[in-house]
């Protein structure tokens, strides 16, 4: 599968001299605090508290050296279910807030924060009169490389996101849910979600950015 996924893995580097920016995806309450919703871990849970430290430690250093943060919050109206999710990260309730560590972001002038209603951040940044928050946010700052490979994608191959020319994964601050069988079957509508075997597959499909030495900026997950 290494041989045959175009992805190359290496050590995480900041430079000083580089532009940098740091893309943040749902480490919203109702994915990552205890307790806090249907999606959230029932118990404390080392690879969701390893991926928000990190988090945090990451936009703590952007910030304190004045480069952008985009954070995504899962935000879902109540009449608008997300199948095959039960529901989840209601607008307007804590669920859909940062994680206490990260809360600081929302009084931070270097921070963007945007809801989304839907699993892909590309279209919830989507505005009522078509403008699209995220590009927006690519292109006033140059950015030429990213690392959040699903959303991200396909706007890079369908060349919306001039000047990104790169799509980059860091994996030490991946994290996903834990939905088991035996709580799914009680929540309507909810698919089984085990969080060992989905982490085995970002494991293997993600991989750690690589970092070039030839000006470009670079946004970091």
């Amino acid at each position: 599968m290494k041989k045959e996924l175009p992805l190359e893995e290496d050590s995480l580097v900041l430079s000083q001299d580089v532009k940098t920016g740091l893309i943040l995806v749902d480490v919203v309450n109702g994915f990552c605090t205890v307790g806090a919703g249907n999606l959230a871990p029932m118990k404390p849970d080392k690879q969701i508290s390893d991926m928000v430290e990190e988090s945090a430690r990451l936009a703590r250093l952007l910030c304190d050296r004045k480069w952008p943060v985009f954070a995504f919050l899962d935000s879902h109206l109540p009449d608008i279910p997300e199948p095959s999710f039960p529901p989840h990260c209601i607008a307007g309730t804590d669920e859909t807030r940062l994680v206490p560590a990260l809360q600081w972001l929302e009084n931070e002038p270097n921070a963007t924060l945007r809801c989304k209603n839907c699993i892909d951040g590309f279209i919830g940044s989507i505005q009522e009169d078509d403008s699209n928050l995220f590009v927006d946010s690519v292109k006033n700052n140059q950015i030429k490389t990213i690392c959040v490979l699903d959303f991200v994608s396909s706007a890079l191959n369908r060349r919306i996101l001039t000047p990104l020319e790169d799509v980059i994964a860091y994996s030490s601050a991946f994290a996903t849910f834990d939905l088991p069988v035996h709580v799914a079957r009680n929540i309507s509508g909810a698919l089984v979600h085990p969080q060992k075997e989905f982490s085995k597959n970002l494991k293997n499909a993600e991989a750690m950015p690589r970092w070039r030495h030839d000006n470009r900026d670079v946004v970091l997950l």
